[in-house]
């Protein structure tokens, strides 16, 4: 290996300007560099096994540098593309991998330890049982707590769900659960890291249900969690007399039952544990056309309390983020609450989960489901004072048609906004006068290169979702309806 590229200017490790230029062209052996003194063969391969077969190593520990062969160009490519956005970490130091000029390593077959090593982590990959020798180097590789990110969750997704996913590949101890970054995440604990490392490989990426709720697995710097509490929130199977705290009641049970069988989701695919929506019924209920399977007792309505009734009324733009809204009823004795008929028990569920405990008009409201399963209309020729909308046949609704992209823009409340079908005549100035004027500080705003949409930042959540019931639909003139939902994303 002596005459390889990768030796100039990176005999340590070293970052070198000659490396970036002279890039080599795909190959199925990569030049990983940077490797912490420590590091074994084994965490090496690990970082392969998500793209597929490893079929050789080299390490060159005097130089924290190795080759890794994988079984095919294609696989080697994957993994130089997803590490390119994702820096792999080995014992918690950033590694760097490139192409290398080999297209094959001619390593000494007579190398006993590696060959058992490579066919042992195969045998993993294809399902097999580790030996211990293996167990102790996958433990060695990671830790035995997972963090998990939540994409593109259009359904909620609980503490229960899934400890029933990843129980499947080890004792799980320790749940905890949170919205971090206006994302749903969670960390997890197995009982033994090689667990943790499985679970990783295999559920990274996959879909919990249908088209939505996409795990992001990564390993978590911490070794244990510390939990107080066993609610909806945080979880420590270890500790069963743990109190509740302050966490709300689970999701209701009629709501998982709901859930009909689909191999191609992920929960299809496990034994023993929920069965999803279907890509078919999971359009088809959001759409509000039927109603799931089983869904007895499990209401669309929703109780909303402590609503300011000073400005409380009918309007349902913040609800209408999280679901269609088809009938709104402010309650005649207690004004300050509110029935809700979203289209189905998701969207009801999902929106509960988003909106209790936030802040509205200056106070707290709560969110709840209601007993109800429908919101009456007055009586013909009863006046109710207007106490009482309609909204079916609205055309506004945003998730009226199947698969809309609208399914995957669904964030918690948040401090910046996304707008879009803005005006071509709309600027910059005529925005933040607009939301400026609902009643809060403009923080920061930027337009989207084709200026149809933009990103707002509001001062607080609060001030956000004020701005969002005022606004939402506004018409900007020629009919153009302004469309507000909460962003992921910072300005």
């Amino acid at each position: 290996l002596n005459g390889s590229r990768e030796r100039d200017g990176a005999s340590n490790g070293s970052d070198s300007k000659k490396l970036k230029v002279e890039e080599a062209p795909p190959s199925r052996v990569l030049h990983i560099r940077k490797l912490p003194n420590e590091a074994s063969e084994t965490e090496v391969i690990a970082l392969g096994l998500p793209f597929g077969k490893v079929t050789n190593i080299l390490t060159l520990k005097g130089k924290n540098q190795a080759f890794l062969e994988m079984g095919t160009e294609e696989a080697a490519i994957t993994m130089v593309n997803y590490y390119t956005t994702v820096t792999p970490h080995i014992r918690n130091v950033p590694v760097f991998i490139q192409y290398s000029n080999h297209k094959e390593l001619k390593t000494d077959a007579g190398n006993q330890r590696t060959q058992a090593v490579l066919q042992a982590v195969s045998a993993v990959q294809s399902g097999g049982s580790p030996s211990s020798d293996v167990q102790e180097a996958l433990a060695a590789t990671s830790s035995p707590v997972l963090r998990i990110i939540i994409d593109n969750m259009f359904y909620p997704v609980t503490l229960d769900v899934l400890q029933q996913i990843f129980s499947k590949f080890g004792t799980v101890m320790k749940i905890i659960t949170f919205t971090k970054n206006n994302q749903f995440q969670a960390l997890l604990q197995f009982s033994d890291p090689v667990n943790a490392q499985q679970a990783k490989l295999a559920l990274d990426g996959q879909n919990i249900y249908n088209s939505c709720c996409t795990l992001r697995i990564d390993f978590s710097k911490l070794v244990n969690l510390n939990v107080k509490y066993n609610n909806d929130k945080s979880r420590d199977y270890t500790r069963p007399e743990l109190p509740a705290g302050d966490g709300q009641p689970s999701i209701d049970p009629t709501v998982a039952a709901a859930f009909s069988k689909d191999s191609n989701s992920l929960l299809g695919k496990i034994p023993g544990a929920l069965n999803p929506l279907s890509a078919a019924a999971a359009a088809a209920a959001a759409a509000g056309r039927v109603a799931l399977a089983g869904q007895t007792g499990s209401s669309g309505v929703l109780l909303v309390s402590n609503l300011n009734e000073e400005v409380s009324n009918t309007r349902p733009n913040t609800t209408r983020v999280y679901g269609d809204v088809q009938r709104v009823k402010i309650l005649y004795n207690k004004k300050d609450s509110a029935l809700i008929q979203m289209s189905d028990a998701n969207q009801a569920q999902l929106a509960m989960s988003h909106l209790n405990g936030q802040k509205m008009y200056g106070k707290i409201i709560r969110v709840t489901l209601s007993k109800h399963q429908t919101v009456a209309l007055p009586r013909d020729g009863l006046d109710d004072q207007g106490l009482t909308k309609d909204y079916a046949n609205s055309p506004l609704h945003r998730f009226k048609k199947p698969g809309s992209k609208n399914f995957q823009n669904i964030f918690p409340p948040s401090a910046t906004l996304h707008l879009s079908n803005i005006p071509q005549d709309v600027t910059e100035d005529d925005l933040r006068l607009l939301f400026s004027n609902a009643g809060g500080t403009v923080k920061a705003f930027k337009f989207f290169q084709d200026r149809k949409m933009a990103l707002i930042q509001m001062s607080t959540v609060e001030e956000a979702i004020q701005a969002l019931i005022d606004l939402h639909n506004y018409n900007m003139g020629g009919n153009q309806h302004l469309r507000v939902s909460f962003s992921k994303s910072t300005i």
